[in-house]
């Protein structure tokens, strides 16, 4: 499978104009990503509509969306025009309140599922719980071969909803989109990401927005050392970069490092 990794900036989104305007623009970004090197899978940050701001935030009323809302309409054409899945990040309004949401949507314009942040962040720049509730359940969907399942940011910092997402759904692929900014949190996050993808022998995407307080993305193979290291993106700068996913490889190294299969049943005492 081939994946376009999207780090893109996203300007202040005050209102449903203004972001409805960094929509129409990201939709056109991606076509002519997509017109110079095709894709299967494409993939936007966290919150990929709206900026990461109180002020946006505290205009959820007008800026949160639902399952057809705006980000769908755009996402949907694109999906269907270049035979790819999407998976996006909104604002998503509920009957209980809002939610922190990365939506999937398929070739054929139809959403195939959508996660909900499971954990929310409330430290250094993040003021999450201020304005949100907590996803229930990990989503995971099968597309052209690679099991992919998606989580948000913070929920990288959980290692149990990793191996859960390893051996219970069976997940080739993690999906990490994020919006990282430059607090004191951000020189752990790649160690982290590093460590979700070497212990549980998958590949990761963890994915940023680009801007001078974020970017710095990182594709993490199913193995990592000095012949196959992890792929950093640039520092601020937005890009657009494709990368392989081989479920080959994630058998091929469990089968050489066999750490999944040495678990002990338990670790009890």
């Amino acid at each position: 499978m081939r994946l376009l990794a999207c780090q893109i900036e996203i300007p202040p989104t005050p209102a449903p104009a203004a972001r409805d305007a960094h929509l129409d623009l990201v939709a056109r970004k991606l076509a002519d990503a997509l017109t110079r090197t095709p894709a299967d899978l494409v993939v936007l940050p966290e919150l990929s509509a709206v900026d990461y701001s109180r002020e946006s935030f505290s205009r959820l009323d007008v800026l949160a969306e639902d399952l057809s809302g705006p980000s769908f309409e755009r996402f949907r054409e694109t999906a269907r025009r270049f035979d790819v899945a999407v998976v996006y990040g909104i604002p998503r309004k509920g009957d209980d309140g809002y939610r922190i949401s990365q939506v999937a949507v398929g070739p054929h314009g139809e959403v195939i599922g959508c996660f909900d942040k499971l954990h929310l962040a409330q430290y250094g720049a993040s003021m999450e719980k201020e304005y949100f509730q907590r996803g229930e359940a990990p989503f995971s969907f099968s597309f052209r071969g690679v099991k992919i399942a998606p989580i948000i940011c913070y929920d990288i910092r959980f290692p149990e909803l990793a191996r859960s997402l390893a051996l219970e759904h069976k997940a080739d692929l993690i999906l990490h989109c994020g919006a990282y900014a430059r607090d004191p949190s951000f020189y752990s996050w790649h160690h982290f990401v590093v460590s979700r993808a070497l212990e549980n022998q998958l590949y990761v995407l963890s994915l940023n927005r680009a801007g001078t307080a974020f970017g710095n993305s990182i594709f993490c193979p199913p193995w990592i050392d000095e012949a196959s290291p992890a792929r950093r993106f640039p520092e601020h700068e937005e890009a657009f970069i494709t990368c392989e996913i081989d479920p080959a490889r994630i058998a091929a190294t469990r089968r050489e490092y066999s750490f999944l299969a040495d678990r002990l049943p338990s670790y009890g005492s």
